[in-house]
């Protein structure tokens, strides 16, 4: 039993992932923030692959000093290569309003009898008491079935952040990653975007907006003392996912 109770602890740790070891290390001090680095650099980067058309050599131009596809007579201030860093601005707003309602109403009435059955019919009030040949069954059912549904729901997220270039397709479309982190009072907030974009839809002003992004994954969380007290425990969502009422 000794043996038991002493496994019961490691054995709760293993249960509740890493995450659990990662929040104890922070009791009595603040989220720790991540150390800005290479986002390719990460364990789950990927390079992206998409379709491609087929390649097409821009025809040089003798004797011009207009560069094909720049936006300013002498450099084109905007991102277009691996390490150049852009603004993503991020103004999305959800509404949804479903309202559903059904009505059913079913009625059934059902009667059999047998008024002749080769004279038989005159020795059935002797056999079943109360019974007779016209009516021998006679059921009825009704069934009413009344259901209303409505969901409400209204989601605004309004962000700007600076992104980095980590990657440039063959068709000259940008692989863009914006990350960002703040500590506020033991809360740490965490931002991240990631997509695709194409180069003429980067404004003049170096920014790119949310709508004009391909793939976009837009993410706002965090972790600390708040989110804690604000997500349910591991044990209850086991509970919550395997408890069929």
């Amino acid at each position: 039993m000794k043996l038991q109770a002493g496994l019961a602890l490691p054995l709760a740790l293993l249960l509740s992932g890493c995450g659990t070891l990662g929040r104890l290390s922070e009791i009595g001090r603040p989220p720790e923030m991540s150390k800005s680095a290479d986002p390719t650099k990460e364990a789950n980067y990927r390079p992206m692959t998409m379709p491609m058309p087929t390649p097409q050599t821009a025809a040089p131009q003798i004797g011009s000093l207009w560069r094909t596809g720049s936006r300013a007579f002498f450099k084109d201030q905007r991102a277009a290569q691996v390490g150049d860093l852009l603004t993503v601005l991020v103004n999305a707003t959800d509404t949804a309003d479903v309202q559903n309602g059904t009505t059913s109403t079913r009625t059934g009435v059902e009667t059999m009898g047998v008024p002749n059955l080769l004279g038989l019919e005159s020795a059935l009030p002797h056999l079943l008491p109360g019974a007779t040949a016209s009516s021998l069954l006679s059921a009825t059912s009704t069934n009413s079935n009344n259901g209303t549904g409505e969901i409400k729901r209204a989601d605004t997220v309004t962000l700007r952040l600076a992104g980095v270039v980590t990657q440039v397709l063959p068709n000259g479309n940008l692989v863009v990653a914006a990350r960002q982190e703040m500590l506020v009072n033991s809360e740490l907030r965490q931002l991240l975007v990631t997509g695709v974009v194409r180069p003429q839809d980067i404004a003049s002003d170096n920014t790119v907006t949310h709508d004009r992004m391909a793939e976009a994954r837009i993410a706002y969380g965090g972790r600390g003392q708040l989110t804690d007290l604000q997500t349910a425990r591991w044990g209850q969502q086991i509970v919550d996912i395997l408890a069929p009422f």
